[in-house]
Parts: structure tokens; C-alpha cells; sequence
């Protein structure tokens, strides 16, 4: 049996500073030594390998120019760190260069088939991939609501993953009566032993139904018919407990700091 260790290591050598080969247009993924950065969505994104072999004054000045080359493009930026980074001292870093700790995740994994079956869904719910444009207008319109800010972005951005690469990024929704209740997607890396599940919500008098359990076993079956033994999920402290009683266990924790131009 593989060890949480090992998963780990895995997950730092598999699923970190990953360069799309056929990234959808106007998205611009640039590996700088061990940086990945990532340009043309709706804010900026940073990630770095595991360990900086750097010091301290050589990682505020790595800070300093990926923050200051998206001001120069008036655009927010995400740093994404993860508890086991190095130097453990990054997070203060960022803060005294203006970035902001969001909420931290639970990186978790594990086997495929531990996610395989789900409850017995009620009555007139249908779980199945997203068709069309449609799809996806009605999983932003939903999350909109359930997170109480404007998820229209989302539309535009996984219809160029999905032109580039449908194979790679599969959505899958859950409908009743017309409406979209819940919706998440799972993106496949070539490759590589993991598929990361993302984006899971649910209309909130849909919780407890059973809905985010059959659309995290949809995932799994393909995955798992895809032959791809892990799967990988940022989760909040509210899918978290679910996942580790399905055999999930957690690796670490991933922080987002978000860096905002002054004028936003």
C-alpha cells in the first residue's frame, strides 16, 4: 500500500507546475526556472515547486516580480502555497509584499475506487455530463447563488478548456425539472497518475440528497474506466469529512494569497 509520504511525493512530482500542451486560447502558461505563471484568465495565478531552494531575500524579490509584473497589467494574481512548502516562511513573505491569506483547503487523495459508489439519488434528479453552452450558463447561475457573488466568468473559461481539450475536462451536472442543481468538473493530466476533482457545489436545498456523492461517483467511474488509480480534490471544511470517511486521507493543506491592484 502506497504511504501518505509517498502519495505526497507523487503529488509534488505529478501535479505541480503542470503546462497544458494544447492550452485553450489566450490563456499563456510560462515556467521561469521554478515558477509556473499563468496569464489570460480572470486573475493571474502563481504556483511554485515544492522546495525554493532560495533565500529569504531572493523570495521577496521573486514575490516582488510576479506581483508587480500583473500590476503592470492592472490584474489580481493568486499565489497558490502549500503547508509543506519551503521555505516555510513564504506566507509571511507574501503578506508583507500586500498579498491576502484566503480560506485554506485540504489537499486530499485517494483511490479511485474508494469513490465509486454513491446513494440512491431522489426522484427526478439526473446526473450526467454537461451538453452544451446552456449547461454551463445554468452551474454558474447556480453557484452564483449558492456563493453570492457573479460566477459568469466561469461560462467563457471552461468553454475554451472544453474546445481545446473536451477529453481533459469533463463537467458534469445534476438536473431536476430543467434547472441545474449541482455541477463540478474533474481535468485529467496526460500522464500522470492523478485526476484532480474541482468546483463541486449544490443548490443549498439540495444538500444532503445525495447529489455531490453520485456526481463525485460519475468522476470516479471515469477515471477509474480511464484506468487512472488517484484522485486529487482541494476540499473545504464542509466536503472534507465526507471525502476521508469514503477512504480519502489528507496530505496537506493548500493556501491561496491573493494580491489586488490598488484601484480594484
Amino acid at each position: 500500500m502506497t504511504s501518505s509520504a509517498e502519495l505526497l511525493a507523487l503529488y509534488d512530482a505529478q501535479q505541480r507546475l503542470i503546462v497544458p500542451e494544447h492550452p485553450p486560447a489566450g490563456l499563456i502558461f510560462e515556467r521561469i526556472g521554478n515558477v509556473l505563471r499563468v496569464t489570460g484568465r480572470s486573475e493571474g495565478f502563481v504556483e511554485t515547486t515544492q522546495h525554493l531552494d532560495l533565500s529569504g531575500d531572493e523570495v521577496d524579490a521573486l514575490i516582488v516580480e510576479h506581483r508587480d509584473y500583473f500590476a503592470a497589467r492592472g490584474e489580481a494574481v493568486e499565489w497558490k502555497t502549500r503547508a509543506h512548502d519551503l521555505p516555510a516562511d513564504i506566507p509571511r513573505r507574501l503578506e508583507r509584499a500586500g498579498f491576502v491569506a484566503q480560506e485554506a483547503e485540504a489537499v486530499l487523495v485517494g483511490h479511485t475506487r474508494d469513490l465509486l459508489t454513491a446513494r440512491p439519488l431522489p426522484p427526478g434528479v439526473e446526473v450526467r455530463q454537461a451538453r452544451d453552452n446552456d449547461d454551463l450558463v445554468g452551474m454558474a447561475s447556480m453557484l452564483t447563488e449558492v456563493w453570492g457573488e457573479d460566477f459568469g466568468w466561469m461560462v467563457d473559461e471552461l468553454e475554451l478548456q472544453l474546445a481545446v481539450a473536451p477529453d481533459l475536462t469533463v463537467v458534469f451536472v445534476a438536473e431536476v425539472e430543467g434547472r441545474i442543481v449541482s455541477g463540478a468538473r474533474i481535468e485529467f493530466t496526460p500522464g500522470s497518475d492523478f485526476a484532480g476533482l474541482w468546483g463541486g457545489s449544490t443548490a443549498p436545498e439540495w444538500n444532503g440528497k445525495g447529489i455531490y456523492g453520485a456526481i463525485g461517483a460519475a468522476r470516479a467511474k471515469l477515471a477509474n474506466d480511464r484506468g487512472v488509480p488517484y484522485l486529487q480534490v482541494d476540499a473545504s471544511d464542509e466536503s472534507s469529512p465526507i471525502l476521508k470517511r469514503r477512504g480519502f486521507v489528507e496530505l496537506t493543506t493548500t493556501t491561496p494569497y491573493l494580491w489586488t491592484p490598488p484601484s480594484s
